[in-house]
């Protein structure tokens, strides 16, 4: 599902992303930990290309995202183009970033209706369905102001999932919430990816990723400095770098 081969980005002389080869499989969970700085959140955004590569190939479900290529030179893409390919992939970020002047359901039918061309009762009796999901039907017609941190991450969920993506990617979707909220918001990941949708997740909640990851990508510095089953990863730790990350939040 995500293919990306020594992907590079550069903000002027900054390199925040040397080289990354990262491959996830169709239904496979991955999470990205690693220290502020590393690059997670970039390369995340880069999947989808809200970020523009430097250098390298980054490919979705065997098409190439960004990009095209002709005799081994990338041109970029119309935004017309980027925007389509973004439809097909989902993003959750760690700001809800729901309009806050619609409702929760009105928020949850908008692109469906306007990128998809979705009817609108159709995206309703839709958008009501993933909102009983996030357990939230009885929030339907509730401004974002109304709604608990929690609620509205949970609300962000079900928009991205209306879209139908092949690919959810999540941006530290819990790290601005209280701590009391933060389980409710993990235990929609966790129903999605028992739906097997396939995930990358940026995270800091160490248990979630034990738990629910395929795989964890220890980043520091750029680069990927460990990768491997979660619970190999987190638990015994190979890399001194990821040994001393794990033990100051462990």
């Amino acid at each position: 599902m995500i293919d990306a081969q020594q992907v590079c980005k550069s903000y002027g002389s900054i390199e925040v992303l040397k080289g990354i080869d990262i491959q996830v499989k169709k239904g496979q969970v991955t999470c990205l930990i690693g220290p502020s700085g590393s690059g997670k959140s970039t390369f995340l955004r880069c999947v989808n290309h809200l970020e523009k590569i430097t250098a390298g190939r980054l490919y979705v479900d065997g098409e190439l995202i960004g990009y095209r290529e002709k005799n081994g030179v990338l041109y970029e893409i119309s935004e017309e183009d980027a925007a389509r390919q973004r439809s097909d992939i989902g993003m959750v970020f760690q700001s809800f970033n729901l309009f806050p002047h619609r409702t929760a359901i009105e928020n949850i039918i908008e692109a469906p209706v306007h990128v998809k061309g979705m009817k609108p009762a159709e995206a309703r009796a839709e958008g009501m369905k993933l909102l009983e999901q996030v357990g939230l039907a009885h929030k339907a017609d509730a401004y974002p102001a109304q709604l608990s941190g929690g609620q509205q991450q949970r609300v962000a969920i079900a928009r991205a999932v209306a879209m139908k993506p092949k690919l959810m990617l999540f941006d530290e979707p819990t790290s601005a919430l209280d701590p009391e909220l933060v389980g409710e918001v993990l235990n929609v990941m966790r129903q999605l990816a028992n739906d097997g949708m396939t995930m990358m997740v940026v995270t800091h909640e160490m248990g979630f990723a034990r738990e629910v990851a395929d795989e964890v990508v220890f980043m520091a510095d750029g680069y990927i400095v460990e990768r491997g089953p979660a619970r190999q990863v987190i638990e015994n730790p190979q890399h001194e770098r990821t040994q001393a990350f794990l033990s100051s939040l462990l």
